[in-house]
Order: structure tokens, then C-alpha cells, then sequence
């Protein structure tokens, strides 16, 4: 019996200080950001924002790990990837945050419960 955990990994932070010419090329790129609803967590990460909306972005990004002692290590990977990412690209950004889910310890719901027997 695998003991791998799946651990979700969700970065918000905002932009900070764009040019208007990042502003523009983040603007013409929204379409492939700004549907909630194809929403992925991956391990390189899933980029959600709507610039014209407010100035936020998310990260969602998820991983496989055997002992419980890595979570930190997904979450502190996590958020450097997501820094990494907008620097790269000259981004600016502020307020990092970050919330870590292991989905083995999510509870399951009646119907989940019912799969389970």
C-alpha cells in the first residue's frame, strides 16, 4: 500500500509596480489565465489572475510526497516557484501568502464514505 500524499499548494500574491508595457502583455495573455473554472493544480503551477479586475494573481500547484515531513519543503518550493516565475519575467510583486492542503487529510463526504466501503 502506497503512503504517497498529494499536497495542494495554493500562492496568491499581487502585482507590484508594472510597466505599462508588462501591463499590456499581461492583459493580451488573460484569456489563458482568467478561467476559474479550468482551474489545475500542477507541478509546475497554474497561473490565475484578471488584471482588469484587480491587480492579484494565483499559483496552484500540487506534488506527491511520501512522509509527511516534505509538506514544508512543497510549500517553501511553491512559493519560490511562483517568485521565480514572475521574476523571470520582470514582474514585480508583493504579499506572497500561501495555503498547503494534504488531501489525505481532507475529510471525505457522505458520498466518499460510501465509495470507501
Amino acid at each position: 500500500m502506497s503512503t504517497s500524499r498529494t499536497i495542494r499548494v495554493t500562492v496568491r500574491g499581487s502585482f507590484d509596480n508594472l510597466s505599462e508595457q508588462q501591463k499590456a502583455e499581461l492583459m493580451a495573455a488573460g484569456d489563458a489565465h482568467a478561467d476559474i473554472l479550468a482551474v489545475q493544480y500542477t507541478e509546475q503551477g497554474h497561473l490565475t489572475y484578471d488584471l482588469a479586475a484587480r491587480p492579484f494573481f494565483t499559483f496552484r500547484f500540487a506534488e506527491q510526497v511520501d512522509d509527511e515531513r516534505e509538506v514544508p519543503k512543497v510549500t517553501a518550493r511553491s512559493e519560490a516557484k511562483a517568485a521565480a516565475w514572475m521574476t523571470e519575467r520582470g514582474y514585480g510583486f508583493k504579499r506572497i501568502t500561501s495555503q498547503t492542503v494534504d488531501l489525505s487529510e481532507v475529510p471525505l463526504g457522505k458520498a466518499g464514505r460510501k465509495r470507501q466501503l
